[in-house]
């Protein structure tokens, strides 16, 4: 007789098979869904990928252990800010000390080159670029102006960007936008 790991371990290749896509990309699909809880994975994966109940429950349980196996100390320093970015790691660390600040139901989802920050929805990413920091925001009903841009170029996914080049630049302003994102996904 099986023991319980040897059947989720058949059921994962069955899975696979039945799929075509490897468990490591059904986590990241997942990861880049920026879904990280069973009730919002299981029925995206029914709906947009049209898999079973049964697939789609056991996918969201492998994908939330991985997730949270994987390193959230917010950033994933090493592949976020290699050495030629390493100068733009202080503005992170003091983006996301403002956000710890708003309540400790912030989560930290690092994904392949951002760290989405999410409440009950995702509501802003902190991205490095060149020689600063973008911060991508969703803020429904938001204008843009000359510092909070449009994220239309940048990431669909967000309404405004505001791009940080120094830690003075994290003023009253970006922390208000910053809050009424997190106000908003709560």
């Amino acid at each position: 007789m099986a023991t319980v790991a040897e059947a989720q371990q058949s059921q994962l290749r069955n899975i696979e098979t039945s799929t075509g896509r490897t468990i490591d990309a059904w986590v990241a699909l997942i990861a880049a869904s920026g879904r990280s809880r069973h009730g919002e994975i299981v029925p995206w994966l029914k709906a947009e990928h049209g898999l079973s109940h049964g697939t789609a429950h056991r996918l969201a349980l492998v994908a939330i252990d991985r997730l949270k196996a994987a390193p959230v100390s917010g950033s994933n320093e090493d592949a976020l800010y290699p050495e030629n970015r390493r100068h733009l790691l202080p503005i992170h660390e003091a983006l996301l000390a403002v956000v710890r600040g708003f309540g400790d139901d912030v989560e930290l989802a690092p994904k392949k080159g951002y760290v989405s920050l999410r409440r009950r929805k995702q509501f802003a990413m902190i991205q490095p670029a060149a020689n600063h920091v973008d911060v991508g925001l969703i803020l429904p009903g938001a204008g843009t102006g000359e510092r909070l841009e449009s994220a239309a170029t940048f990431n669909a996914l967000f309404g405004n960007r505001v791009r940080v080049r120094s830690i003075a630049e994290i003023d009253a302003e970006l922390r208000g936008w910053l809050r009424d994102a997190y106000n908003a996904a709560g």
